[in-house]
């Protein structure tokens, strides 16, 4: 596919300008289709080939692209070379690039991209990824969506670039919160109220004790009792605790398995607790923990070394902090799992805990903190549903099925579908996620029920609807062999334009990997869309002769393949009917 076409070419800058194949390989970058005009498929920045070494940065630059090219010759591949400014431009042989991608496609349609060469420059290895992490005995915010969506997203994209990945669902199921929900619980919790609606009723007790809290300081008092015990391993206080914790588990799971999301560990805060005595005490062999005046043990995090910067890692009366179990969390498990890299998905206010956690791993020695990363996502605004603005997760799962079902049955095309209510979640989801991932995660953006659910635009409606029609026609042809290609019937413009941008698919998945930024992906795959609808609309399968009409099936089964592909790696559950 796209590495023959990079090989090729490259084999010709070794003979012009020495080195391997394997340095120009990643020079070489699939052109962004254009829907104004034909493109080349390949362009190569000759300013590259200028800072490998290749070329003289004294000489100019125009000059010694003009020269390069005409050093460059055409052959049976390479069709056309031409230059632009500080670029050489390489059109191939069309007939060659709708064998090579289909051929490919359909040996191995799963691993379409993912095999090519310029993914091999990735580490590969064990990847721990932290996301979703809601905290214990509160309802499941439609704000942890973000985090639960971005964390699937960037373990399946690992997974499917061939590393080992661990998921896990790091629970707040400690500190002083819990605090304040067990004496909160001891005050007003019911226990028939907790087996009718275990989530909203703890939710209710956890508001109500805060809200008396703020000007009674007997019940500030007693949570930090509640929570001192709870660090001793009182009795009492733990059984409650396991009691709320398990219910919690229980409910998170069933609306994980609805977004099609899964863990590997469900792990917490309480997990850790037992050891933050061994991180203060390794802290304080290292010379790292200072007390300060109020009694609060701090570690200095200023480069003078004159507290400028700090952070706070035990409370006066001894009890661990946040940061202080998220060190004994990340210390356990490079134990534990010996990973390579860790990954923690969370919204954008928790960028400065998240630096001062990896500095004090820095501090203590622990070099591997250089390979813990924070990838930090933005606020979304007006995410709410008719019932009001008090948002759950569920909530908005509900109004997005909800929603599409209405959608569905209005729509004069949807076709009869077995389970209806099924698949009007799946979309609603698809929504959702597509909407979420289309700018940079760290722009807030606001949220639009009209918009996120239209079938035309760049939505995931339109996604999933192009899939699905791309599936209704295969399976209209269903009893029709696809073996035999004969290229020269897609030499049209919109059959060249959708193979031009099969080519890019490995170089999206790259720039995904590397920014850890789905975007990249969604508008790739939303012109997909685009491009094969053009082409669905003007080039018939039905009614044409039988070569065409398998040459056409070939690039329709090939595209659909790469929708799914791409849809999975996102967390999209393609649909085949709709």
């Amino acid at each position: 596919m796209a590495s023959f076409f990079r090989r090729t070419i490259s084999s010709q800058l070794v003979r012009i300008c020495g080195g391997s194949e394997e340095v120009f390989i990643p020079l070489l970058s699939a052109v962004p289709v254009s829907k104004r005009q034909s493109t080349p498929e390949f362009r190569l920045a000759v300013s590259a080939l200028v800072q490998n070494g290749f070329l003289s940065p004294e000489e100019d630059l125009l000059d010694q692209t003009e020269r390069l090219a005409r050093q460059l010759k055409v052959n049976s591949v390479i069709e056309e070379v031409t230059t632009g400014r500080g670029v050489i431009n390489f059109r191939v042989n069309k007939l060659l690039l709708a064998q090579k991608v289909l051929s490919e496609l359909r040996e191995d349609p799963q691993t379409f991209g993912l095999k090519s060469e310029i993914l091999r420059t990735l580490p590969r290895g064990r990847t721990l990824v932290e996301y979703s992490s809601p905290n214990i005995a509160k309802k499941f915010h439609a704000g942890h969506l973000r985090s639960t969506i971005i964390g699937h997203f960037i373990a399946n994209l690992k997974q499917a670039l061939g590393n080992d990945v661990i998921r896990v669902n790091y629970l707040g199921d400690w500190g002083m919160q819990f605090g304040l929900l067990g004496v909160g619980f001891q005050r007003l919790g019911s226990t028939e109220k907790l087996k009718e609606n275990a989530l909203q009723h703890l939710f209710e007790v956890y508001v109500q004790v805060n809200r008396e809290a703020e000007h009674d300081e007997s019940v500030r008092s007693d949570a930090a009792d509640f929570y001192r015990r709870l660090e001793q391993h009182d009795e009492q206080a733990l059984l409650l605790w396991k009691q709320f914790r398990e219910i919690t588990v229980q409910e998170y799971k069933r609306i994980y398995q609805r977004l099609g999301v899964h863990f590997d560990h469900y792990s917490g805060e309480s997990f850790h607790q037992s050891k933050t005595q061994e991180v203060l005490n390794d802290l304080r062999k290292l010379g790292l923990l200072k007390t300060t005046e109020k009694g609060t043990g701090v570690v200095d995090l200023s480069e003078q070394g004159d507290m400028s910067s700090y952070s706070t890692v035990m409370r006066s009366d001894g009890t661990s902090l946040y940061i202080t179990r998220d060190v004994a969390a990340a210390l356990d498990r490079k134990q534990i799992f010996g990973f390579d890299e860790m990954i923690y998905v969370t919204d954008k206010s928790q960028s400065v805990h998240f630096q001062q956690l990896f500095q004090i791993l820095r501090v203590m020695g622990h070099h591997w903190a250089h390979r813990c990363v924070h990838v930090p996502f933005g606020l979304v605004k007006g995410m709410s549903t008719r019932r009001g603005d008090v948002v759950f997760l569920e909530d908005v799962i509900d109004e997005a099925q909800n929603r599409m079902m209405h959608n569905m049955n209005q729509s004069k095309t949807s076709k009869a579908v077995s389970d209806p209510e099924q698949t009007a979640d799946q979309i609603g989801i698809s929504a959702l996620i597509i909407q979420d991932f289309k700018g940079p995660l760290m722009a807030d953006y606001v949220f639009d029920w009209e918009r996120v659910l239209q079938a035309q635009g760049d939505t995931g409606v339109f996604l999933q609807y192009t899939h699905a029609r791309l599936c209704s026609l295969l399976r209209t042809h269903g009893d029709e062999t696809l073996t035999h290609l004969d290229a020269s019937h897609l030499q049209d413009q919109r059959s060249v334009s959708v193979l031009q941008h099969l080519l890019r698919y490995d170089e999206v998945l790259l720039q995904s990997a590397l920014e850890l930024q789905p975007r990249y992906l969604v508008s790739y795959l939303l012109m997909l869309c685009h491009l094969v609808s053009s082409a669905h609309r003007h080039l018939p399968v039905k009614g044409s002769a039988t070569d065409v009409a398998q040459a056409r099936l070939r690039l329709f089964s090939g595209t659909c393949s790469v929708l799914a592909s791409g849809m999975k790696i996102l967390g999209v559950c393609p649909v085949e009917k709709m």
